[in-house]
């Protein structure tokens, strides 16, 4: 199979790996965060300050531009790089996590998904076909197989039905991908199989089987908890090639992140950095911060000293009078600071591992994390 995103691991500490994913549109550093444009956006930024943060590539989301504003419209316009104003790689999602999240407004069939829009209730069919169709028109450099995101909790056989049935879906997509791909662009495919290490070993295998140029790790981070995400990535990780990426979808938090990096992850997206940062709540290196907290009314000190991100020079007593004040400003300032925070996260565990001291760099990370706890006050 010829590798259309060719990935280079450059050095390895334990199981954790950096590398290099070449594409047309640039080169993306691993162990990689995805910030997530979902609607051809990420929430209160503006692109270029996305780039400036360090991010490599960006999420956007098949089910939401397929709705709106189309995929097609999209196309017509130039591509959603154009569209959305970001000349680097970007990955869309297929739409399978809608297929578990919205399951009121929809019915799986081995044809496909029949929705009920959310936006207007007009029905729409998401086969594996249509989601290939769809990332195609949007121009996205890396695609993803269409699969149903098995919901937690789910039985030995729920999980099992699940997974076969997203393996049929994901060689459908591998066909129409075959003949609507162009070239530079990459399909991943996507291992299932809930909280079972068969289950997912089976995934794994016929996944390899089928061939893709990458491999993403779903299903995951739906409430199962820490311990036995990390015990399905570490399973699954012992069974994917070593010479395509892994990505582990939909998460998460700094903890989580360096934890699966540790079991050889490279790539992640979650929606944490910006949705926190509308919400009030600041990463940074002393830990998470809760900026409505009135101990910050008369914190002169900037929001994080240690970064590099210019919206983290502002004040605390600033963005607490900002967040207390319901000013927009003060969302665009933490997610932009998030945003950044977890890209020199990026930046300094891809030199932790170069220079042979992650498990350490982790450690003291996860420590800061443990010991902050910043919670509602008022």
């Amino acid at each position: 199979m010829i590798k259309r995103c060719p990935f280079e691991v450059k050095a390895r500490d334990g199981a954790a790996r950096t590398g290099a994913i070449a594409t047309p549109r640039g080169v993306v550093r691993t162990p990689a965060f995805m910030p997530v444009g979902t609607g051809a956006t990420v929430k209160a930024m503006f692109p270029e300050d996305v780039k400036a943060t360090g991010a490599d590539i960006l999420l956007a989301n098949t089910y939401h531009l397929m709705l709106r504003p189309g995929a097609e419209r999209i196309a017509r316009l130039g591509g959603l790089h154009h569209f959305m104003h970001w000349d680097g790689p970007i990955l869309t999602d297929s739409g399978g996590y809608q297929v578990m999240s919205l399951a009121k407004l929809r019915r799986i069939t081995e044809a496909g998904v029949t929705f009920q829009s959310h936006i207007d209730g007009a029905t729409i069919e998401l086969t594996s076909e249509r989601a290939v169709e769809v990332q195609c028109l949007l121009g996205a450099d890396i695609q993803m197989v269409l699969d149903e995101c098995t919901p937690f909790p789910a039985t030995h056989d729920e999980a099992k039905m699940s997974l076969e049935l997203s393996l049929r879906w994901a060689e459908r997509c591998k066909v129409a991908f075959a003949s609507l791909g162009q070239e530079g662009q990459a399909l991943f495919g996507i291992v299932q199989g809930g909280v079972y290490p068969d289950l997912r070993e089976v995934s794994s295998r016929a996944l390899i089987d089928i061939g893709f140029d990458g491999y993403a790790i779903g299903g995951l981070a739906v409430g199962e908890g820490q311990q036995a995400m990390l015990d399905m990535v570490e399973v699954t990780n012992v069974i994917l090639p070593h010479d395509r990426p892994r990505y582990l979808m939909g998460v998460g938090t700094p903890e989580d992140m360096l934890a699966a990096i540790a079991r050889g992850i490279d790539m992640f997206d979650c929606v944490m950095p910006t949705r926190s940062g509308r919400h009030c709540q600041a990463f940074t290196w002393g830990g998470r911060l809760n900026l409505r907290n009135a101990r910050y009314a008369d914190d002169p000190a900037p929001l994080d000293a240690e970064s590099a991100c210019p919206a983290a020079r502002y004040e605390r007593a600033y963005l607490h009078h900002l967040v207390k004040s319901g000013e927009t400003l003060g969302a665009m300032l933490l997610s932009y600071a998030n945003v950044q925070f977890y890209q020199e996260l990026m930046a300094r565990t891809r030199e932790a591992i170069a220079q042979g001291r992650f498990a350490g760099f982790a450690e003291d990370v996860q420590r800061r994390y443990r010991a902050s706890g910043d919670t509602d006050e008022d």
